[in-house]
């Protein structure tokens, strides 16, 4: 303690030094605290369910089957298949991201929802906090309507209200009954508002509607090995048991040679995330090391000042180890203070983070400053003051040196040797940063690059987009529909400033929700041959107007095609080029999806 109160006076007496050591090191910990915690947040940290790593998402190999972007999901068939035949999995369940819209609540609310079966629930294993799960019962077709609410739309909408369970919403303008509230904290995929039944019936399931999520959970003591074993074999059971699409020969499925793909769920969570997270935090840890030669750096400067108070210690008896231990003390201390004050930078940098982070980080409500970022930021400051303050111990404070500072006097000259240190320091540096500099030089030409990709759309910054649902128990008619949708189109269009308007299934950049073989007239296909799959975008006319899409070739759709249900779709240049050689050639062609006519 004496020694600390010590080394905490030299340091109040040197400001200049203290302040640059303190800010240098709080800059390197607190940008690899930071970094480090997203990284404890994303990857490190379990999932929060119970037994998380018994958890894994049921995907599927196909490679028969062209044009998927990647694993092959679940359908239907195989969810009943699956659940009937298994023997490695505890619950199993299958899922579907949406949204929907709450009236009688005030204003009409848009909110995101899960659409599950039986199953998923019981595999996340996150009991209720009021209620219960949805049960088999709830998830037959023609049973009651019920919801399930999570614990921050009932808070936002419900101020907590417990009675809520029993109570009935009205849902996409149908009536829902509140079975349950999930508790604080629970999360899975888009983050939903509302959970509903999925309702299947299995008498009208059949081979093919691969658009589905599902979960599972292995049984106590079953590897994932074993459970893909028992997956493939069910897959046998799943091709015999079931009738194909309607207009699909079976040897489509046959030939697509289904195999097996579980992967436990944290990977299915986290994605390609991962590669770029530890590419950051192999980044932040080099600017650490820079941080730390610039304080060693420093310390050897300041050493070299303290050599006649050194040789006096020496003179009076004191010993190398005294000197080195005082000396390392300091270094402790400053990298202890740093810390401390790098962790803040870290908090605030986290706060901005959850505040105004991409939504396409995973895990982002789980990211923060815990007990195990605070030992690791613990860890950094020790580490760091030991690499910064051992240069100037084994320079100023081995054995050997500490017997010649006895000798130290006035004639003591700066040699070639005595400033070797300080130069390795700074090739190091100097390397440290060339290596940033590169690295920084490379993302920075990959963004230059970016920037000129073409999105398929022009002046984002004025476009807008919302949300129009048109329920079937509003409007039954199709006719009806796109009359109720030409008459908003107009509407919108008369409002000043407004240039076009249009609708889509999918707004640009968003991830195309169908897809199916697309065949060509002129081409040729052998016997059960399935082309790759494409995937389609439903528009009214108008649209690549509003995106500011060019036609390289052809014209746009009218609503007279609509109303009067003419056979006309336009095709992406990619596709006109691979399949007719040019975008003009394409023009006139004919083509269907699926093997219906």
């Amino acid at each position: 303690m004496r020694s600390l109160k010590h080394i905490l006076r030299r340091l109040q007496r040197a400001p200049m030094f203290t302040t640059v050591a303190l800010v240098t090191l709080a800059l390197g910990i607190g940008a690899t605290t930071a970094i480090f915690s997203v990284v404890e947040g994303v990857l490190l940290k379990p999932l929060p369910y119970p037994q998380a790593e018994s958890l894994v998402g049921v995907w599927h190999t196909a490679p028969g089957l062209k044009g998927f972007p990647g694993d092959v999901p679940f359908s239907p068939a195989m969810y009943f298949t699956y659940r009937e035949e298994n023997r490695t999995f505890q619950d199993i369940g299958l899922y579907q991201t949406s949204g929907a819209t709450v009236t009688g609540l005030a204003e009409p609310d848009v909110v995101p929802t899960l659409v599950t079966t039986y199953g998923t629930l019981q595999a996340l294993a996150v009991p209720p906090k009021y209620g219960r799960w949805f049960s088999l019962a709830d998830d037959q077709p023609g049973a009651p309507q019920t919801v399930i609410l999570n614990y921050n739309y009932w808070q936002r909408r419900f101020g907590g209200d417990p009675s809520i369970v029993g109570r009935t919403l009205t849902i996409d303008t149908e009536p829902h009954i509140v079975i349950g509230v999930m508790p604080a904290g629970f999360d899975f995929k888009n983050k939903p508002d509302l959970i509903l039944p999925q309702r299947m019936d299995r008498s009208k399931g059949f081979l093919g509607q691969l658009g589905f999520q599902g979960v599972a959970r292995l049984k106590p003591g079953v590897t994932l090995q074993q459970a893909n074993a028992d997956q493939a074999r069910m897959l046998a059971i799943w091709l015999k048991a079931w009738p194909p699409a309607p207009g699909f020969p079976l040897s489509v499925f046959q030939n697509a040679k289904f195999g097996p793909k579980l992967k436990p769920l944290k990977e299915e969570v986290v994605g390609n995330v991962g590669s770029i997270l530890w590419v950051l935090m192999g980044t932040v840890g080099l600017v650490l090391l820079i941080a730390c030669a610039n304080v060693a750096n420093l310390l050897l400067v300041r050493a070299e000042s303290r050599q006649h108070e050194m040789a006096i210690r020496a003179a009076l008896g004191a010993g190398w180890k005294a000197i080195a231990r005082e000396m390392l003390l300091e270094s402790a201390v400053l990298g202890i203070l740093g810390g401390a004050l790098g962790l803040v930078l870290a908090d605030t940098a986290l706060r901005v983070l959850l505040a105004k982070g991409p939504q396409t980080l995973p895990r982002l409500s789980e990211i923060g400053i815990d007990p195990v970022v605070l030992a690791f930021a613990l860890f950094v400051s020790l580490l760091s003051g030991l690499l910064f303050g051992l240069i100037p111990v084994l320079k100023y404070a081995a054995p050997q040196v500490a017997t010649s500072l006895r000798g130290v006097g006035r004639g003591f000259s700066h040699g070639r040797e005595h400033h070797r240190a300080r130069n390795t320091l700074v090739v190091a540096q100097v390397g440290l940063a060339l290596l940033l500099l590169v690295g920084a030089g490379l993302m920075i030409r990959t963004f230059q690059f970016l920037r000129h990709v073409d999105p398929g759309f022009a002046h984002p910054d004025q476009i807008q987009l919302m949300r129009i649902l048109i329920y079937p128990g509003q409007v039954k008619e199709p006719e009806q529909v796109m009359r109720m949708e030409n008459a908003m189109l107009d509407k919108i269009s008369a409002i000043p400033g407004v240039d076009s308007v249009a609708l889509a299934s999918d707004a640009p950049l968003e991830e195309l929700g169908g897809g199916d073989a697309l065949f060509a007239q002129d081409k040729d296909y052998s016997a059960g041959q399935v082309p790759p799959i494409r995937r389609f975008r439903s528009v009214t006319p108008g649209f690549f107007k509003t995106a500011g899409t060019p036609l390289i070739a052809g014209r746009d759709f009218t609503w007279t095609d609509l109303y009067d249900k003419r056979r006309v779709g336009i095709v992406s240049e990619n596709l006109a080029r691979e399949m007719w050689g040019s975008a003009s050639a394409a023009l006139g062609k004919r083509i269907r999806s699926g093997f219906q006519g």
